[in-house]
């Protein structure tokens, strides 16, 4: 069972903010995902179930092929910035 204490922990840990009137639905809505779980998992360990054969769908491998590709200097020779033939980006600062 979820708790409003287990919210108000989960919010803060995510940095979102939560309404007080929104925590009793919350509540319930995880609840109610965390049985949902539960009950598949409960499913799973009671019953012997090979999950290879639950569909017929195949991998379909290929082999590993080396194809023309573009010439890097002709890809190169439009970027703004960069050295030793790689692009340089800005580092984007993560508020």
């Amino acid at each position: 069972m979820v708790t409003r204490e287990d919210i108000l922990k989960i919010a803060k840990l995510s940095k979102l903010s939560v309404d007080e009137n929104e925590i009793e639905q919350i509540t319930k809505d995880m609840s109610e995902i965390i049985g949902f779980a539960d009950t598949i998992n409960s499913a799973v360990e009671d019953e012997d179930v090979e999950f290879d054969d639950i569909n017929d769908i195949v991998n379909a491998f290929h082999e590993d092929v080396v194809v023309d590709s573009y010439d890097r200097e002709e890809i190169l020779k439009n970027r703004s910035g960069g050295e030793n033939g790689y692009f340089m980006i800005k580092r984007r600062k993560v508020k």
